[in-house]
């Protein structure tokens, strides 16, 4: 495919420089000029779709416990931002709607990374994919919806078949070609690591795109961006300029 979204992404909002996954990160990295942002949407244990990484609270805030065992209404209690400095102090997990209408409201696109608790791949795959179809209807650049779980990327095709997908693995697998097809996904998201220019000519002569991730050594971006990546996510916005 022809990549028609940012060759540079912020990491989970704004990278290094914001609390991970709130709507101070999605803004600051904006702020910073970058126009695409990925992060990472979890359920509640009510079904609410909200932005986390970690399936416990208390890495990035106050609280604690199990996100799938816990009430949005509860976990919005928590303070999301102070761990990382007190001037991001009453950050709180945002709702993935309104992270959603924020990256609307800035013009930033979104690759927006389906990330379910253990057991809830299949319904979190879904309740991103629906609800991604309300936030984006009518946008002219939708969010590509990436996962680690395949079953999570399948039920999001069967929910919403027009969104784009994204394969995320570590490392590219042998059978790669097979697992596309199956996912019917439309780019390779892989840790740039175990990237080599041959497998990105080879892919993107099957006509996808990639993306890698985390790249936080310039030095590697311009090397990636060189080859023709389509995409790097990076913590470093301090680094990396967002229009490489």
């Amino acid at each position: 495919m022809i990549w028609p979204y940012p060759r540079v992404v912020a990491h989970r909002g704004a990278g290094t420089l914001a609390p991970e996954n709130t709507l101070g990160a999605i803004r600051h990295g904006a702020s910073l000029g970058f126009r695409g942002v990925e992060f990472d949407v979890m359920l509640a244990g009510d079904g609410t779709p909200l932005l986390i990484h970690d399936e416990t609270l208390e890495r990035t805030t106050d609280g604690k416990g199990a996100v799938a065992h816990m009430p949005y209404a509860e976990i919005a209690k928590f303070d999301a931002g102070r761990w990382l400095a007190e001037r991001w102090s009453g950050e709180r997990v945002p709702l993935f709607a309104d992270a959603g209408c924020l990256c609307r409201e800035l013009g930033v696109w979104a690759n927006v990374e389906i990330k379910p608790a253990k057991g809830f791949e299949a319904q979190t795959g879904r309740a991103v994919a629906e609800m991604a179809r309300e936030l984006w209807r009518g946008a002219d650049r939708p969010p590509v919806l990436s996962s680690f779980a395949p079953e999570a990327l399948i039920a999001a095709k069967v929910a919403g078949p027009e969104l784009p997908r994204g394969m995320l693995v570590g490392r590219v697998p042998a059978d790669w070609k097979a697992r596309m097809r199956e996912l019917d996904c439309v780019a390779v998201h892989c840790d740039y690591r175990t990237l080599t220019q041959p497998l990105l000519e080879e892919i993107h002569a099957s006509g996808y795109a990639v993306l890698v991730w985390t790249v936080n050594d310039p030095r590697e971006a311009k090397k990636l961006l060189d080859w023709g990546i389509d995409c790097i996510v990076t913590d470093r916005l301090d680094l990396i300029a967002p229009h490489c």
